[in-house]
């Protein structure tokens, strides 16, 4: 399994998840947990997902899930999960 950490956060409107979600399960993408939370105003998702299914290359994701993310006024960042384990260790 290939597990990848995607963040979203923003300004809350309508649809968001769906925008997302609909990314990922085009390109064969699976959602293991998520977690989502908004807090005066603001919209604030967590996701780890396994992408060893999926059509594209984790670069590709990520570039495309940028744009998403300023096409939808959120930022989107997606992150192996080996290196975000790494990034935030003590």
């Amino acid at each position: 399994m290939k597990k990848t950490i995607i963040t979203v956060v923003g300004k809350d409107t309508v649809g968001i998840i769906a925008r997302v979600c609909t990314y990922l399960a085009d390109n064969k993408v699976n959602i293991l947990d998520i977690s989502q939370t908004i807090v005066q105003g603001y919209f604030n998702m967590m996701m780890i997902v396994d992408t060893s299914g999926a059509t594209k290359s984790h670069g590709d994701m990520a570039d495309e899930l940028n744009a998403l993310g300023e096409e939808i006024g959120v930022i989107i960042k997606c992150q192996r999960e080996d290196i975000f384990s790494k990034m935030h260790r003590i």
